[in-house]
């Protein structure tokens, strides 16, 4: 200092930096670093090669060329000044003279690189944009200097040219933030040099080391995300752009932890195994290590009140210490470092949370796939997909409980002692307010979780409902039962909602006693503070209030957590119980044979008895006893009684019996899905299992038939050939490529059935496990499976096990089974059935019983006919359709979104909800303000009665309004849930089949679980907080502007960077949502198709497969959600920081105001004091209203998705022709000129039929697979429109009619037999009209009273989908509904294909005997069927090829009849 102020070598005389020093250091020493800096900058970018033009507006434009200007004029013009009193004779210091002209030359410099294109790598270098933020601070002292002359032209030309320096800077980082490219991202940081050598081989590393964190500050700062940020501002984001998944967020990795843990768990603790025990022995630790780091942040933030506390001491004492600008500057720095603490501490504890939710999502995907069908007969299929849409994400939610639980009491408790530092035992009166509210809180938490729990399960019941509404749509609406079922979920959603609205109403309870809770303790401790006559200060008052402040966040939280905390134990309660079910009850063992699968209870007393290494036998039945019932239920129900079999290898088997006799259950035995109670069932080697309900999975048909295992060209051809694929193949839009939807909905049921079948064979397995395949194929398709199948040369070494009612494949089996009623009646070689009594029971006589031999010789003329009369699968019932991949949405929610969501929660109601979140915030507003006016214009006790009065008043009127707003809030979310649900299941539900079959369920269940469940909950939650936030921020900002008025001066800046930054924001979030929902939709499909076929999956040891498909799905749902938290945490540090910088700039405006000689005043010092405490919540508020805004955002996606189904096509439910109630009364058929495509590009699936079909009459309708004969029934039933033609019913155009109405007065069977959960009663007679010996004489005649008496008759409880019956079972039952309906028109579609021959032949005879006067349409695939009709169609591609008298056209041998006939063994 000696060298550079000699005169003065001091800094500090006291009170505060010398003027030299000041001159020297501050101002020119800052200008030559600021010229150094930019010329060196601006030398190096010109010799730069490559540079880029940055384009910018003209607001842009204004700050850089126009602020440079500025202050080149204003440093000019202080240097004349100089120089004119210089020439007056005035004394001029060296150091003024140095400050003025560096001061210019910087301008200069600026002004300078401005006009050149690299103008934003000059100013925008990391370590400059530091200096920018730091140079005006440094000039501070000069300002006061100058105000302390208080002089008005001084102090404004001082003020203005640090104003421009200060918007200079701010106009910098602002573009840097904006406008830099992603490589310049990478490249720039604070850790790069002043200059970059090597700039292009360091560029060609970053950006090899894509995605990469790069550094330290990357992840603390979130810098990696700014790529995907800025490819989401300029277009739609897509998987690919998302941010990598880390390596410990992969699910492959993550639930191996999990699993291992439960795994140990359960052996632990046998009985009752805990999945919360078991997350804390996978992720416990680094949880309590996450513990640590929360306790830092909430120590940080606690600081915050104490400085405040010692801030407004030193500002009543009005001194001009330094300590006030030290308090300022740690006031703002320890709200920057509690910025990163607090994001840093989300950012971890997300990362585990996600672990665990893909952890949790991927073992209940285990499970199903390990646990057998009788085990999870506990569980509905509805159930166990709420478990994975649902409690996946609850249990989850533990991560950010846990630590809230103690977190939170904790932080009330500091404040507490805090308070008491403050008004001594005053705050006991606010304690005493607190403490009475918990026994309150703890009743209200007990009536939570109770109605959470019964929410629960009966949204459970609710989804699985609509799953199958959904999984027999098609059906539903052929029986016109569609508002049937739309009652039994509106009853159950009446249910569910009753339920929710119990827990939101006490919800709103909660909200009231702890959003008042604050505003009660200020009243009541601050007036017994008064009232013991205490003098309120301005430091006592708001310090309290910070803290009161502080204090809304916990104490608004804890109810939510209490919730979250029980939400999530009721779930992981539930998912518990589902793991803990006993796995595939099963022992392998490896023996010179190959595999040897055991089940049984005691496989060691088996094996002791039978020599596994020499056992030529494939599968071994030893007095084995079985129930479809869990290992956990008694009183079991046996299905399989006693049953001991020798199967030989290499064999073929047939099991033969009556519909219900157990021949599909004693396959599911050898597979391990029923429960064994006793005795032994073994198996050697690989199995391969076809079900009896073909199960397809999406996807093309190669996937189907590969099934995961290599394609081998020559064997996957002869597969094709074998099960008359190929040709159906070769005709599809792709070939074997070609899409097949969910289900197999775009194939006929034949062509599901050979596609299963050609799985099965491609294996390669060595026991094949056939459920009656050859009931949904023609006669002449059966006979060539058979043939070049079955009895072809891929598998005639195997060993085969065929459940049949087929004649040709009993006359070839080499071993019989007869089953009944789950007893082996008869078992034996093919020469001794031949010559046993049952030969004729199970062979008709009148059947043309054909020998091996013929059959070989009738194979040759069989495939000529299959080539030239293919499977034509463009022309099948259900047109071929392309995959159509799920929409999403692009850009913001649109307003309307908003706008439909208000309507469902009624304007009205919007109306009072934002009035009273208006006034609530105006009154609590007006308590602040009211206690700022107490402590500024009274000195001692007086009037204390009359102020507390005033503030009691505000205190219940705040108290009013927010009981109105929680109240409201929770009736609107409640009627817009109910109105939302109701409105788009009537829509779903008059949706013509075509969009069904376009559209997985899975996709739709999406919109009916996990999207309408946002609706209901989480919804209104974030809309609450969002309009809570909004109106705390418009308070303290109105509240700042009046107490400093030069805050108003900061607001348009600030307002300017956080818009650009929620735009920024806003438009890769929106994105990602979007993603998030599509990503979801996969997991749901994949997962229902899993429950559906994992019996299947298990037989053909796919489950590690299957594993890694799921697996997939996740890692993409993962990576989706990792960068949805990526991105919202990016956002959150910047608005923390920013407003970590609203807090320093008040904390030192106020500092500068309290000096005497600044010209400005900033009001009384209650005024003060009350800005000062209104800064401490804009930390939180700023980062909690965009967050809230865009999480609102993300959430009315689903309202967005909801909606687009509120718009899909409609039938045509009203009609321009009433008709009578007993139509129709003949029954008279006429199809004129009928044309019916599926899809206008695709052939026409009938193809201008026209046919007459009299009163009466009963009609076969014949064909190949896929030739239109379901499609007759699908014109007639207007489940398509026809593109030409009419259709009359006693002479009424059907189109004519409603639909409903019109489907009403048919009475259908369909070809997949349909029975929903609930009693017996009900699935025959759901309208309730029909008397219980009407019902009971229907079943008679069907053949299965019997069964049903003995299973505990009418009110007998139907399981999902009937799985309480065979499929032959189902079929009977179907028919004895359509009998019940009494209608003149009843058609068939191949009712008798899943039961025997002889029961076959008496439904037959009951269909002729009970029907007689009703027009009958049968659907056949046994020319049986048809010889005893009036009349046969036959089709082909669509095409009417022949029609008349069945016995006629039997006769004439060139007859497409005759043929079929001949090839036929019925």
């Amino acid at each position: 200092m000696d060298v550079i102020c000699p005169k003065t070598p001091i800094v500090w005389d006291g009170k505060s930096f010398t003027r030299c020093f000041e001159n020297m250091v501050l101002g020119f020493g800052a200008n030559m670093i600021t010229v150094a800096a930019v010329l060196v900058l601006g030398v190096h970018q010109r010799n730069a090669r490559t540079t880029r033009n940055i384009g910018i507006g003209l607001l842009e434009k204004v700050f850089l060329y126009i602020l440079p200007a500025f202050g080149s004029c204003l440093s000019f013009y202080e240097m004349f000044l100089l120089m004119k009193s210089s020439l007056e004779g005035h004394n001029i210091e060296y150091h003024d003279w140095l400050f003025r002209c560096s001061q210019f030359v910087s301008w200069m410099a600026i002004l300078l690189v401005s006009q050149f294109r690299y103008w934003f790598h000059v100013f925008c270098n990391p370590i400059l944009c530091c200096w920018w933020i730091l140079k005006p601070v440094l000039e501070i002292p000069l300002l006061l200097t100058k105000f302390s002359s208080l002089e008005v032209m001084t102090c404004l030309k001082e003020s203005s040219s640090i104003f421009a320096e200060f918007m200079f800077g701010l106009f910098v980082i602002v573009v840097k933030a904006m406008h830099a490219s992603k490589e310049e991202r990478e490249f720039d940081s604070i850790e790069d040099p002043l200059l970059s050598h090597g700039s292009a081989e360091r560029k060609d590393h970053i950006i090899d080391a894509d995605w990469k964190f790069s550094s330290c500050f990357d992840l603390v700062t979130f810098k990696f995300v700014n790529m995907m940020m800025d490819l989401g501002v300029t277009r739609q984001l897509d998987f690919k752009d998302l941010v990598e998944l880390p390596c410990d967020l992969m699910p492959s990795s993550c639930h191996c932890t999990l699993l291992r843990c439960w795994v140990a768990e359960q052996n632990k603790h046998s009985s009752n195994p805990s999945l919360f025990r078991a997350m804390c022995y996978a992720y416990g630790w680094p949880y309590l290590r996450l513990g640590l780091l929360k306790a830092i942040n909430d120590s940080v933030g606690l600081i915050v009140p104490l400085l405040l506390n010692r801030l407004i001491q030193f500002l009543q004492q009005g001194s001009g210490d330094v300590d006030g600008y030290i308090l300022a500057l740690s006031l703002g720095f320890t709200s920057i470092l509690k910025s990163f603490l607090d994001t840093q501490y989300t950012f971890r504890l997300m990362k585990l949370k996600l672990m665990l939710r893909s952890s949790i999502m991927i073992i209940v995907y285990r499970k199903c796939l390990f646990i057998n069908l009788a085990e999870r007969s506990n569980f509905s299929d509805g159930e166990i997909q709420t478990f994975m849409s649902i409690d996946a994400d609850r249990t989850a939610n533990l991560c950010n409980s846990l630590h809230d639980v103690w977190s939170l009491p904790l932080q009330i408790g500091v404040a507490l002692y805090l308070l008491y530092t403050q008004v001594s035992f005053a705050f006991v009166s606010g304690v005493a307010i607190t403490i009475l509210l918990i026994p309150v809180n703890k009743w209200i938490s007990t009536m939570i979780i109770s109605a959470t729990e019964k929410m629960m399960k009966q949204k459970d019941e609710r989804i699985r409902g609509a799953g199958e509404l959904l999984t027999y749509i098609r059906t539903l609406k052929m029986y016109s039962w569609e508002h049937l079922f739309t009652e039994r979920l509106m009853e159950r959603r009446a249910m569910e909602v009753q339920h929710l609205s119990t827990k939101k109403y006490l919800d709103a309870w909660c909200v009231f006693f702890w959003a008042t809770t604050p505003t009660l303790f200020s009243l009541s401790t601050f007036g017994i503070f008064a009232l013991m006559g205490h003098s309120l200060s301005a430091a006592t008052v708001f310090t309290c209030v910070a803290l009161f402040n502080t204090l809304i966040s916990p104490l608004n939280s804890f109810p939510w957590v209490i919730n979250g905390l029980i939400e999530a134990i009721v779930s992981s309660r539930r998912l518990s119980k589902y793991l803990s079910c006993p796995e595939h009850n099963s022992e392998w063992e490896q023996s010179s044979g190959g595999r040897l699968n055991t089940y049984g209870p005691s496989p060691c007393l088996f094996e002791s008895e039978v020599d596994a290494s020499a056992n030529p036998r494939a599968i071994v039945f030893q007095n084995a006893s079985c129930v479809w019932s869990s290992s956990y239920e008694v009183g079991h129900n046996v299905i399989l009684d006693s049953i001991s079999l020798d199967f030989p290898k290499g064999i073929f088997v047939a099991i033969i019996g009556e519909v219900g006799s157990g021949k599909s259950s004693l396959l599911n035995s050898i597979l391990g899905e029923m429960h064994l109670i006793h005795g032994v069932i073994q198996s050697r080697g690989s199995l391969a299992y076809v079900p009896q309900v073909p199960w397809i999975q999406s996807g093309s048909v190669r996937d189907n038939i590969l099934f995961g295992k290599e394609y081998d060209a020559r064997r996957y051809r002869e597969v094709l050939q074998a099960c008359a694929l190929d040709i159906d193949i070769s005709l599809m839009i792709g070939g074997d490529l070609a899409y097949i939807g969910e289900k197999g909905v775009n194939l006929s049921g034949g062509q599901r059935a050979r596609l299963a079948l050609a799985r099965a064979v491609y294996c390669d397995s060595d026991i094949y496990l056939l459920d009656d395949v050859l009931s949904a194929v023609d006669s002449q398709v059966a006979c060539w499976i058979l043939q070049r199948t079955i009895l072809g040369p891929l598998v005639n070494k195997k060993t085969r096990v065929l459940c049949t009612h087929n004649v040709q494949a009993i006359s070839s089996a080499d071993m019989i089974v007869i089953m009944d009623r789950g007893h082996v009646k008869w078992a034996g070689m093919s020469a001794s059935f031949f010559v046993s009594p049952y030969l004729a029971t199970y062979v008709p006589n009148n059947s043309k019983f054909l020998l091996k031999e013929s059959i070989i010789c009738a194979s040759d003329e069989l495939r000529s006919n299959l080539l030239l009369e293919s499977d034509f699968s463009m022309t099948s019932e259900e047109a071929q359709e392309t995959a159509e991949t799920e929409f999403r949405k692009e850009g913001r929610v649109e307003l309307s979104v908003y706008k439909c969501y208000a309507t469902f929660a009624s304007w009205p109601v919007v109306f009072v909800i934002c009035v009273s979140a208006f006034l609530m915030q105006a009154s609590r507003n007006g308590n602040d303000l009211w206690l700022s006016y107490w402590v500024d214009t009274t000195t001692g006790t007086e009037n204390t009665r009359f102020y507390l009065v005033i503030l009691s008043i505000f205190g219940l009127a705040n108290s009013i309004f927010t009981l109105a707003r929680a109240f409201s809030f929770a009736y609107g979310g409640l009627r817009a849930a109910v109105q939302v649900h109701n409105k788009l299941l009537n829509k779903l539900v008059n949706a013509p089949v075509h969009f069904f079959d376009q559209n997985p369920s899975g996709r739709i269940l999406n919109r009916l679980s996990s999207d309408l469940y946002t609706l209901d909950d989480s919804l209104p939650f974030i809309l609450n907080i969002l309009l809570a936030n909004f109106y705390s921020l418009l308070g303290i900002v109105v509240v700042l502007s009046y107490v400093q008025i030069i805050f108003l001066l900061l607001l348009f800046p600030l307002w300017y960077v956080y818009s650009k930054l929620q735009f920024y924001y806003r438009s890769t979030s929106r994105e990602l949502r979007r993603l998030d929902s599509v990503s979801r939709s996969p997991i749901y499909s994949c997962f229902t198709e899993t429950l559906d076929g994992s019996s299947t999956i298990r037989a053909l040891k796919k489950e590690e497969f299957f594993m890694g498909r799921f697996m997939e799905h996740v890692t993409l749902y993962q990576q989706t959600s990792y960068s949805e938290l990526t991105a919202s945490l990016w956002l959150s540090l910047r608005l923390q920081l920013l407003a970590a910088f609203v807090i320093l700039f008040i904390a030192v405006m106020a500092v500068i105001g309290c000096r005497g000689n600044f010209p400005l005043s900033f009001g009384t010092p209650g005024l003060v004091g009350l800005a000062l405490s209104y800064t401490a919540p804009v930390v939180s508020l700023l980062s909690s209203f965009l967050t809230s805004f865009t999480e609102t955002e993300k959430e009315m996606v689903s309202v967005e998705r909801v909606v687009e189904y509120m718009d899909i096509p409609q039938e045509g439910l009203q009609g321009s022709r009433s008709v009578h109630p007993e139509w129709p009364m003949q029954g008279q058929i006429v199809f004129e000129h009928v044309t019916l495509r599926y899809k206008p590009s695709l052939p026409a699936a009938l193809n201008d039929v026209s046919f007459y079909i009299a009163a009466g009459m009963q009609v076969g309708i014949v064909g190949r697979t896929g030739a239109g004969k379901s499609s007759v029934l699908n014109a007639l039933f207007r489940l398509t429109p026809v593109c030409n033609g009419r259709i009359l019913v006693d002479g009424i155009d059907v189109a004519d009619i409603a639909i409903r109405n019109l489907r009403g007065h048919f009475a259908v069977v369909p070809q997949s037999p349909f029975l929903f959960e609930g009693s017996l009663r009900e699935n025959l007679d759901p309208s309730g009209m029909t008397t219980d010996e009407k019902i009971w004489e229907a079943l008679q005649k069907c053949h299965i009273k019997a069964e049903i008496e003995s299973a505990g008759g009418l009110d007998l409880h139907v399981k999902e989908s009937g799985t309480s019956f065979s499929v032959g079972q189902r079929q009977l039952i179907c028919l004895a509904r359509a009998i019940i309906k009494s209608s003149k028109i009843l058609c068939l579609d191949e009712c008798t294909a899943n039961v025997d021959t002889q029961t076959a032949l008496i439904l037959q005879n009951t269909i002729s005997n009970e029907c007689k006067g009703m027009t009958i349409l049968t659907i056949a695939h046994r020319i049986s069927t048809v010889l005893s009709m009036d009349k046969i169609l036959i089709l082909d591609h669509g095409n009417l090829v022949e029609q008349g008298n069945p016995q006629v056209l039997l006769k004439d041998e060139y007859s497409r009849f005759s043929s079929f006939a001949r090839a036929s063994t019925m």
